[in-house]
């Protein structure tokens, strides 16, 4: 198979590490040669952090150019905006809608952008994610980054049973079923397959829980309506 490129951006604090990690470790349990890399990190919470993931039958080099991703995991807006070149023409941009204010932004002397998300649903196939959200109602928002995974894994050859035996070895012991509960919350949807189903075209967007079972419960009444019209 063609090397596939992934790229993890967040802020420091956010467990870019840990997800760059799992994405690790599943890729080399699919037998595949995989090279990690953090490229802009910085140990202080707030600052940008970058890691790479290439995996594939052979791969040379740890790092990523530019228009090379296959997919760009964002944990913030502004990063997924600072990044999105990064990605090629046929490439998917997930990112969780939220918001962490940089330190010039934070100080007065820079404005956090407006209409982010908006502006790279102009350019890029756009996966939008409450993530941060969603994980306050599992009673841990530490747990986020693995509701994002849930849907990166949707445009990954790897199946459920693998995602969850690298979470296994992965998380703290101690958090294990709290993460393995994360990952399901959009990954069980099939989210991905309900919008091919239904030809969304670009408006593959996540938003909430809700809305992927409003998503399915539409296609459901469909098939049930084609069938008793036969």
């Amino acid at each position: 198979m063609a090397v596939k490129n992934i790229m993890i951006v967040g802020v420091g604090g956010q467990g870019t590490l840990l997800t760059s990690r799992i994405l690790g470790g599943l890729t080399i349990a699919g037998g595949y040669d995989v090279k990690l890399s953090e490229v802009h990190g910085m140990a202080q919470r707030g600052g940008s952090v970058v890691t790479f993931v290439r995996y594939g039958e052979k791969v040379a080099e740890p790092i990523v150019e530019e228009g090379q991703a296959d997919v760009i995991i964002a944990f913030e807006r502004l990063e997924a905006l600072r990044y999105a070149h990064f990605l090629k023409k046929d490439g998917v941009l997930i990112v969780n809608d939220w918001r962490i204010d940089p330190m010039p932004v934070v100080i007065g002397a820079a404005r956090y952008p407006e209409n982010i998300l908006e502006d790279l649903e102009k350019e890029y196939k756009v996966y939008k994610v409450d993530a941060t959200e969603e994980s306050k109602k599992l009673g841990n928002p530490k747990v986020f980054n693995l509701i994002v995974l849930g849907v990166a894994a949707q445009h990954m050859d790897f199946t459920k049973e693998q995602w969850y035996e690298v979470i296994e070895k992965t998380v703290p012991q101690k958090t294990v079923e709290l993460n393995k509960k994360a990952f399901d919350v959009i990954y069980r949807l099939k989210v991905g397959e309900a919008y091919k189903k239904k030809t969304y075209d670009n408006e593959c967007i996540v938003t909430t829980n809700n809305l992927c079972e409003k998503i399915l419960a539409d296609i459901d009444r469909e098939s049930k309506r084609k069938g008793g019209d036969s």
